[in-house]
């Protein structure tokens, strides 16, 4: 993978940073990858949190997961495969402006189906439709930013994760202390991997942060 690149266009001296460190940021860059924390964030609602789905079944934790596998990771990641295989996109990193144009926009469909999918049925908590119009208002801010600069996906992501969180522990009388913290950590070792193994600049990332935590933000305020 690429260093970090300086705006001059010469390799800063992060590339630098011992290969265990890299080896380790891509491995955090691969499991924390946008397209997976919308599921993250939803197993965590439905299978850790004691109180939005206190009185579900297993068959509806799994149908509320099998929904968000569906709708917000597994057509995203496909519509990504499919443009590549169609040469609408160089590479399934999109590791480029130009690249990332397409996607956003089918991203961004799929996350509004999603939260249209969780609103429509009111037997979901209301969280869920907050976290998608978040994830969905995110994916909009980012094609917006796209026409400027390569604004991180990976810190949108984990970003809305840190949102949620912060509208969880804000609106809920249950201790938040812990994930809160998980989320705190996830986030800067997601951030900082991004600052080692890819071209992105720290305003890329802290911009992204900012983009995810706010949408989420927001979303709460229109729908909770």
């Amino acid at each position: 993978m690429e260093g970090l690149i300086s705006n001059n266009g010469k390799k800063n001296s992060v590339v630098n940073q011992p290969t265990v460190l890299k080896i380790v940021a891509s491995v955090a860059s691969y499991i924390f990858h946008p397209i997976f924390i919308p599921l993250y964030c939803v197993g965590f609602i439905a299978y850790v949190h004691p109180n939005y789905f206190s009185g579900f079944s297993d068959n509806e934790r799994l149908k509320t997961i099998l929904i968000t596998l569906q709708n917000a990771v597994f057509y995203p990641l496909f519509s990504v495969l499919l443009l590549k295989g169609v040469g609408f996109i160089d590479s399934i990193l999109l590791k480029t402006k130009k690249d990332r144009i397409i996607p956003y926009i089918a991203c961004g469909i799929f996350f509004f189906w999603t939260f249209t999918v969780f609103k429509e049925q009111p037997s979901f908590p209301r969280i869920l439709p907050s976290f998608f119009l978040g994830v969905f208002l995110s994916s909009s801010a980012a094609l917006l930013a796209n026409i400027y600069f390569k604004i991180s996906m990976h810190a949108i992501g984990v970003g809305g994760m840190l949102g949620l969180c912060f509208v969880i522990f804000n609106g809920n009388s249950i201790l938040m202390t812990w994930p809160l913290a998980a989320a705190l950590l996830i986030a800067g070792l997601v951030c900082t991997s991004r600052l080692i193994i890819s071209d992105h600049s720290p305003k890329d990332i802290y911009s992204g942060l900012a983009i995810g935590i706010l949408m989420q933000f927001v979303a709460a305020f229109v729908i909770l």
